[in-house]
């Protein structure tokens, strides 16, 4: 084992997972207010998958400018999908993602509900919490120029 060095600490791309409800809670606050368009949700039965590509906003990142990147969430495990609050039919619909919320049921498995803004959601009915949250552009500059604000 050798010293950690300083180069160690340098900004890399976000590649994070979940296995369990406090886990999910650290993916849940980096996604918060990232938004995406209806159409960058995607359902895949047969490898049991749900994916969401997201313009997520750097909370991680506290320097003064207002950074966005492109990231994938993926959701493993997933048996049935549900959503409620939002027309799937209008491909120009954006959505913003307020948070991520693990309700367990028996055995390990329970339903994640990815809470949006508007009073949508989607209800994810799965086997485990498996999540990952994965950084695929680099950082960009907020078009807003700011962080998001909750008053």
């Amino acid at each position: 084992m050798t010293d950690a060095r300083f180069e160690d600490g340098a900004e890399r791309p976000l590649y994070l997972g979940a296995e369990d409800a406090e886990d999910l809670k650290i993916i849940s606050a980096l996604v918060q207010d990232a938004v995406l368009p209806i159409t960058e949700m995607r359902y895949r039965p047969g490898k049991r998958q749900f994916l969401m590509l997201v313009n997520r906003f750097r909370w991680e990142d506290h320097s003064a400018e207002a950074e966005r990147v492109r990231s994938v969430l993926v959701f493993e495990g997933v048996t049935a999908v549900r959503s409620q609050g939002i027309d799937r039919a209008d491909p120009d619909t954006i959505l913003s993602i307020l948070s991520l919320d693990w309700t367990p049921e028996a055995d390990g498995a329970g339903v994640l509900h990815v809470v949006l803004a508007g009073d949508g959601a989607v209800a994810l009915q799965m086997e485990a919490v498996d999540a990952t949250l994965r950084d695929v552009t680099r950082p960009y500059l907020a078009v807003s120029g700011r962080a998001p604000r909750h008053d």
